[in-house]
């Protein structure tokens, strides 16, 4: 077995998702660091997403294609550094094996474009005991119209 596998990137999910585009419309939507956590499997630096500071009522999205996500009343503060989520909307998301950089993980991704979300352990808080743990720049938050009025 090659070590180059162990240290290199995992590849993009390929094809089987209802949103699909080239690489080079994905880079004219998305920003340089969407594009990079979003499309390569990137990840964010901790404690940068104004995210992490959003508590209004609504819902995360998916920053690529729109997908539904994350219910707001499912965001909790893990102290990780990026926004965490204790349970993902209903066919939202899907996951799979990250054995990349020598480590056994469960990647995250949208179940509609296939972009990296992040990841999912199982150290949260009840009712699921896991921790989705997403990078801020893969979302994108729509507040309720309570959630918008409760911030004004």
């Amino acid at each position: 077995m090659a070590l180059g596998k162990w240290f290199r990137k995992e590849p993009e999910l390929a094809g089987n998702f209802p949103v699909a585009k080239s690489d080079e419309e994905w880079r004219k939507q998305l920003s340089a660091e969407q594009h990079r956590v979003l499309r390569e499997h990137g990840t964010e630096r901790p404690f940068t997403s104004p995210l992490n500071m959003e508590h209004r009522q609504g819902m995360f999205h998916c920053a690529a294609c729109g997908q539904d996500v994350f219910a707001a009343e499912t965001k909790f503060d893990s102290g990780t550094g990026w926004p965490s989520f204790f349970k993902p909307v209903d066919g939202g998301v899907e996951t799979s094996d990250d054995n990349a950089f020598l480590m056994r993980r469960t990647e995250v991704h949208c179940a509609k474009c296939g972009g990296h979300l992040g990841h999912v352990f199982e150290d949260g808080p009840k009712p699921t005991g896991q921790r989705y743990c997403i990078n801020g720049v893969s979302l994108a938050f729509k507040p309720t119209d309570e959630g918008a009025k409760a911030k004004s």
